[in-house]
């Protein structure tokens, strides 16, 4: 008998890698293993095909990435906040306000995302910056749209990531204090509240009028959209 197929991976040396698969869309679900969404893969060495690494470059340096060079995994960085600062001082919901600056002024590198994911061999896709919850977030937000998948359960998979950043959260933050970051201003980014993530689709309806006016307005021909939707829902 084949074991169950679950959403959180345990793999050694990680604590949230997440797959994309099991969620309801019109005429079956998102498939299993074919869309792999994460934190730091500076701890380990697994078998993927294309890891996508959305941290920067000083990131990078502090936790290099152990798939950089190597020889069976085809790797890219794709900076996916670069030069973006969202209002510390502000009272309202900074990474709601940090996803919709990425939406509007990180087009191009959204669209290198997704090109790269459906232009990549076949096999499983992992995506990932360092806790798995913002870069990452955005990035499986719009690809369950893309797969048809309601934003309840959108809203539901991004909210599963407080539980499973609990014990590194420390870690994270001294790791972005080391760094420069303002202690008391980067505890408003460890946030996964729903709400957020709810808003921010709200945010791609209102503004560009549905998420595939949104892929369409950054570039993204149908065709690869056409192979995004298959990578998650085909049979391939």
């Amino acid at each position: 008998m084949q074991p169950a197929l679950t959403r959180h991976l345990p793999i050694a040396g990680t604590y949230n890698v997440r797959d994309l698969g099991g969620y309801p869309v019109a005429n079956g679900q998102t498939q299993w293993r074919r869309m792999l969404r994460a934190d730091a893969m500076h701890r380990l060495d697994t078998g993927v095909t294309t890891v996508i690494d959305l941290r920067h470059g000083d990131e990078l340096t502090h936790q290099p990435n152990p798939f950089t060079d190597h020889q069976d995994v085809a790797y890219y960085n794709v900076s996916l906040l670069e030069g973006l600062a969202p209002n510390l001082m502000g009272e309202g919901d900074l990474l709601l306000e940090l996803y919709q600056l990425a939406l509007t002024h990180r087009q191009p590198a959204l669209a290198q995302v997704l090109t790269i994911i459906a232009d990549a061999p076949p096999g499983a896709v992992l995506f990932h910056c360092t806790a798995g919850k913002d870069r990452t977030g955005i990035v499986a937000a719009l690809l369950l749209r893309i797969a048809g998948v309601e934003a309840g359960l959108i809203v539901e998979d991004y909210a599963l990531t407080a539980g499973y950043l609990a014990p590194i959260m420390a870690e994270i933050t001294a790791g972005a204090v080391a760094r420069g970051a303002d202690p008391v201003g980067f505890q408003r980014l460890l946030a996964s509240e729903p709400a957020t993530v709810s808003a921010t689709l709200a945010f791609i309806d209102a503004e560009f009028g549905s998420v595939a006016a949104y892929l369409d307005r950054i570039g993204l021909a149908p065709a690869t959209v056409d192979r995004l939707r298959n990578r998650l829902v085909g049979e391939i």
